[in-house]
């Protein structure tokens, strides 16, 4: 793209119009999308088979910005599993949040009203929730950052990774046997029968560490593993020719060159950056092209 200064710190009102965003900022963004420039690292691919073939979930341990989260959009789209499931992880997730939410307060002002008790009105199935449901097809799930988790949330995922099955204790104890709830993500309704979901395909789950924590054993044995490599210079050329051309990662040499050079200093800085870098700078020359690069490569443990 051309440079250009649309913004200017002079304090005059002026009409712009303002520039089409990079590919990988168009929205709204789509697994298709995002799966048609992922370009997997050696080894990655062995690792989604065997979890498939297994049918266990697939741990990805990684710096930031490394990709990890494509990874559960290339595979959806490779195999049309539909639409990601994506549970985003922080310290206040619990098991219950990634699998049902109970709506007691609006089931308790409904009833006050003398309305019907519908409870399936107030259930919601979360993204884990939902995938879990029984179905021909296995669907994909993003567990994304779990080491940002509570320290016991892995342990209490053991069960519902090795036996595929969930209650919801207010449906099992409600008189109707048979009761209809939603889909995370506006996706339909299910029908729950007392109050047990139990998948007959195992879902494709993919989960991405950051490496803030170590897991417990119990855990990390129902999962398969894999670290992503940090790029050499012939996986970053591939992954910029992807998203801007080959022309674009011909002219970057020195953008690359910098790129390694944080690399294999321990400095962290993620690939999303370079690409900010080259589709900005790419054109540009002297001090201009240079402050620019510097403001973009700055390394993500830097405050």
């Amino acid at each position: 793209m051309a440079w250009e200064p649309y913004y200017r710190g002079d304090n005059i009102a002026r009409d712009v119009t303002l520039p089409a965003p990079p590919p990988w900022r168009k929205f709204p963004l789509t697994e298709k999308r995002s799966a048609s420039t992922f370009q997997p690292p050696p080894g990655l691919v062995d690792a989604v088979n065997a979890a498939l073939c297994l049918h266990r979930p697939l741990l990805l341990t990684g710096p930031p910005g490394s990709g990890k989260s494509t990874v559960v959009d290339s595979i959806a789209t490779e195999l049309k599993l539909g639409t990601v499931l994506r549970w985003h992880i922080t310290s206040r997730s619990t098991l219950t949040d990634a699998l049902y939410r109970y709506d007691a307060l609006g089931r308790l002002d409904a009833t006050q009203h003398d309305e019907a008790d519908d409870i399936g009105r107030f259930v919601e199935l979360g993204p884990l929730g939902t995938a879990l449901l029984p179905g021909d097809r296995p669907r994909a799930v993003l567990i994304d950052e779990i080491d940002k988790s509570d320290i016991d949330l892995p342990s209490d995922l053991l069960n519902v990774l090795e036996r595929g099955e969930y209650t919801i204790p207010e449906l099992s104890r409600h008189k109707t046997e048979q009761i209809k709830v939603r889909q995370a993500g506006g996706e339909g309704t299910a029908l729950i029968s007392n109050g047990k979901v139990r998948c007959t395909t195992f879902p494709v789950i993919v989960m991405t560490s950051n490496g803030e924590r170590d897991f417990p054993a119990p855990f990390l044995r129902r999962c398969i593993r894999f670290e992503v490599p940090k790029p050499d210079v012939n996986d970053l050329t591939r992954i910029v020719g992807a998203h801007l051309g080959d022309k674009a990662a011909a002219q970057a040499g020195d953008l690359l060159t910098s790129f390694m050079q944080e690399l294999t200093s321990g400095r962290t800085v993620a690939t999303d950056q370079l690409l900010n870098a080259i589709y900005l700078v790419n054109g540009l020359e002297g001090e201009q092209r240079q402050a620019l690069s510097k403001l973009l490569l700055r390394a993500l443990s830097e405050a």
